[in-house]
């Protein structure tokens, strides 16, 4: 059933979605104090290319306090612009009974993009 759905979801959208996040990604890693961001933005890549049956592990609680100020500079350079995104796509796709898992998708790429500093994707 996962692969149905990450098909479904790779034709209605995830493929473009993950295409803006690698290029972005590639943008950011041009430079050397890009790079940590870029490696966050390729997670979110990753995850939007193919989310149904992908985890998000956290390291800890709080995972550090590199990774906090790391998550503050992320949220002004875009991360809260992200977050707004899939909040309100997943909101979107939950107004329908056949969305909601689509929905809910969108919402873990929003805590994702809120905190991507101090996560795994496995």
């Amino acid at each position: 059933m996962k692969i149905i759905l990450n098909i479904i979801w790779i034709i209605f959208g995830g493929l473009e979605a993950a295409i803006g996040y690698f290029i972005a990604s590639l943008l950011l890693m041009c430079t050397i104090v890009g790079i940590p961001f870029g490696l966050q933005t390729m997670k979110l890549g990753i995850v939007a290319l193919w989310p149904f049956g992908t985890d998000i592990h956290s390291d800890g609680w709080p995972s550090g306090c590199l990774a906090g100020i790391m998550n503050i500079i992320w949220w002004i350079l875009g991360g809260l612009v992200i977050a707004a995104n899939h909040l309100v796509w997943g909101i979107f796709f939950c107004i329908t009974v056949i969305g909601i898992p689509f929905g809910m998708e969108n919402f873990k790429l929003m805590l994702l993009a809120l905190f991507p500093f101090g996560k795994r994707v496995g």
